[in-house]
């Protein structure tokens, strides 16, 4: 079982595809319940199923633009 954040944080999740390989989203987490974890990323909101992921932490807040 993989520790989830606490939603309103920064994270990254990898999580396996339907094809197996592994990929990540980064992001807001901005809802976690007992089968969805929903992260706000560059790719829009991803809606990843808990069973599929692999690890998840927080990450820092994203550098400021220069």
């Amino acid at each position: 079982m993989v520790a989830i954040p606490t939603p309103g944080m920064r994270v990254v999740v990898r999580y396996r595809l339907p094809s197996g390989q592994a990929t990540d989203a980064l992001g807001m987490l901005l809802s976690a319940d007992e089968s969805t974890l929903v992260v706000d990323g560059k790719r829009g909101v991803e809606r990843i199923a808990v069973s599929t992921v692999i690890a998840a932490k927080e990450v820092p807040p994203a550098p400021t633009p220069r």
